[in-house]
């Protein structure tokens, strides 16, 4: 269980460093005067808050210690918003590869709970990868055309933004 314990306390510092660098994009695109984007930053800085209080709960339900990462000052300017989601798609594939690494783990030795409460994750960052694999896309159509990014700014406000994509997945 020990190495176990490692691999789960080392990816709270993944959940905690995307928490905390989405937080900085929500900043910067609000700064930009790109409200949805930002709204969607927000709740995304909030949403990886809430994996890594799925973990805690999870470690001091199995009576292990919780240790709580020395967490980097995130970047604080992109070059563009499409820089900015290619730096999302990049940061959610090292979260992956996180919880692919601690499933390993569990399944190597026989901790049926991890895997369990893993599997949770596996599902989520299929959905994380999907979604920030979309904007990226929508991005890339709308260019540098000013008109086109407002459009995608304003369905992100209206909550409209991902909801095509939401639908295959199930989730609203």
């Amino acid at each position: 269980m020990q190495e176990l314990t490692k691999a789960i306390n080392n990816h709270l510092s993944f959940e905690f460093q995307a928490s905390h660098t989405y937080l900085a994009m929500s900043i910067w695109l609000r700064e930009s005067d790109f409200c949805g984007f930002s709204y969607y930053m927000q709740e995304k800085s909030l949403e990886e808050r809430t994996h890594a209080d799925k973990l805690i709960e999870y470690l001091v339900d199995s009576d292990e210690q919780v240790e709580l990462p020395n967490i980097d000052a995130p970047q604080r300017s992109w070059i563009s918003i499409q820089t900015l989601f290619d730096d999302v798609y990049e940061m959610e594939q090292a979260v992956t590869a996180s919880v692919n690494r601690s499933y390993s783990i569990a399944e190597k030795s026989g901790e049926r709970s991890a895997t369990a409460m893993l599997d949770w994750f596996i599902s989520e960052q299929l959905k994380e990868e999907a979604e920030a694999r979309f904007v990226r896309k929508r991005l890339r159509l709308a260019g540098k055309n000013n008109a086109a990014l407002l459009i995608l700014d304003q369905q992100f406000l209206d909550g409209k933004g991902l909801s095509a994509l939401k639908a295959s997945f199930g989730r609203k």
